[in-house]
Order: C-alpha cells, then sequence, then structure tokens
C-alpha cells in the first residue's frame, strides 16, 4: 500500500534571512517547531504534505517581501550527502512530536 501524502515525510533545507529581530525569533520558532537539526536560520525539516503547507503559510505570515528572504528546498534522498567537519548526516527519526 503506498503511503499518503499526510504519512509521507520529506527531507527539504530550510533557510532564512529576516531583516528585522521580532520577525527573525517569530520565524525562528515556527521553523524550529518542524526542524529535526539545524543551526542559526539553515535548518534540516522533515516534512508530510499538511506540515509543508502549515510552515509555508507560517513563512508568508511572517516574511516581508523587499526585505526578508525565506528558502524551502526539497533535498534528493537519494543524493550522497557530503560531510565537513562535525557535520552529522540527515536522518529520519522513528517518530515526530508536535504539542
Amino acid at each position: 500500500m503506498a503511503e499518503t501524502g499526510v504519512t509521507q515525510r520529506r527531507l527539504y533545507l530550510v533557510s532564512y534571512d529576516i531583516a528585522d529581530e521580532k520577525r527573525l525569533r517569530e520565524l525562528h520558532a515556527r521553523v524550529k517547531a518542524y526542524a529535526s537539526g539545524g543551526q542559526k536560520s539553515v535548518f534540516e525539516c522533515w516534512l508530510n504534505r499538511q506540515e509543508r503547507r502549515r510552515l509555508m503559510a507560517a513563512a508568508h505570515a511572517v516574511v516581508k517581501r523587499g526585505e526578508d528572504r525565506f528558502f524551502l528546498l526539497r533535498l534528493n534522498p537519494r543524493q550522497q550527502a557530503k560531510l565537513l567537519g562535525m557535520a552529522a548526516a540527515p536522518s529520519d527519526p522513528g517518530f515526530f512530536y508536535q504539542g
């Protein structure tokens, strides 16, 4: 049986550059709620379709056109990760909790 869009998760790279400190904190909190790893303003997020839509809606609510940038890139699961330094390969945890 094929997985539905609700349960099938895909790996995304999320990055942003927000000019205003208040908007930056707000978007950081929203992205971090979905993140499985990351630093400062770049995060790895395993998202299903519904979560992706909610994250994009949250970004649209915070990002100010002409001042800020938000980037969501779906990563190819077949691509081999190239790591440097203390980096760790992204992994899909056994479960996600959203509270």
